[in-house]
C-alpha cells in the first residue's frame, strides 16, 4: 500500500492538546473534527490539507494526554500519514487503534521540508520524496498491525472478525 502526498512539516513536542484544542474534545463528527484539528497551532490548517499530505514532524509527536480524537481529527482533515522522529507511546497506539498510519524516519524528518511530495510504501518500509531525489527506510508495522491500518482500525479489524465487516 502505497501513500502519497505533500509534506506539512511540523517541530519538536506536538502535543494533544495542539492537534485538539480540549474545548472541541466532545465533538464526533469528522466535519467537525476537522475544522478544528490543529487550529491553535495554524488557525487555517484545515484550509491548507489537501486530502492525501502528509505531516513530518521532528521529536515526541502527539505527546501530553491520551486523548483519541487527536489521531481522530488529524484523520478525519485528509492527512493520509504522519512521520515523526519520535512518538509519544499513547499517541501511537491511538493512531494504529483508528488506522492513522505513522511511521519513525529520523533521515526523512530531517531531509524534508514543507512541500516536498513524498511517497510511502507502508507495508515495504520505504519513504521516497519525490522532489529531492531521496530515499528513506523505517521499520514497517509487523502483520498484525497491518491488518488493523488496511480495515481502518481495530473497529474495521474487530467488525471483520465478527463478520459484520
Amino acid at each position: 500500500m502505497v501513500l502519497k502526498g505533500n509534506v506539512y512539516k511540523m517541530e519538536d513536542n506536538i502535543n494533544t492538546d495542539v492537534i485538539m484544542p480540549g474545548r472541541w474534545c466532545h465533538l464526533t463528527d469528522d466535519t467537525e473534527l476537522a475544522k478544528h484539528c490543529m487550529e491553535d497551532y495554524d488557525g487555517d490548517f484545515h484550509k491548507r490539507i489537501k486530502t492525501g499530505d502528509i505531516i513530518v514532524a521532528d521529536n515526541n509527536f502527539g505527546c501530553g494526554s491520551s486523548r483519541e480524537v487527536a489521531p481522530l481529527s488529524i484523520k478525519a482533515v485528509g492527512i493520509s500519514a504522519v512521520v515523526a522522529k519520535s512518538f509519544a507511546r499513547i499517541f501511537y497506539r491511538n493512531a494504529i487503534n483508528i488506522g492513522l498510519p505513522i511511521f519513525e524516519s529520523t533521515e526523512c524528518a530531517e531531509s524534508t521540508e514543507a512541500g516536498d511530495e513524498v511517497e510511502i510504501d507502508m507495508f515495504g518500509g520505504r519513504i521516497k520524496n519525490i522532489t529531492k531525489g531521496k530515499e528513506f527506510s523505517f521499520v514497517p508495522f509487523p502483520p498484525f498491525m497491518q491488518t488493523i491500518i488496511k480495515k481502518g482500525g481495530l473497529k474495521g479489524w474487530v467488525m471483520e472478525k465478527l463478520g459484520k465487516g
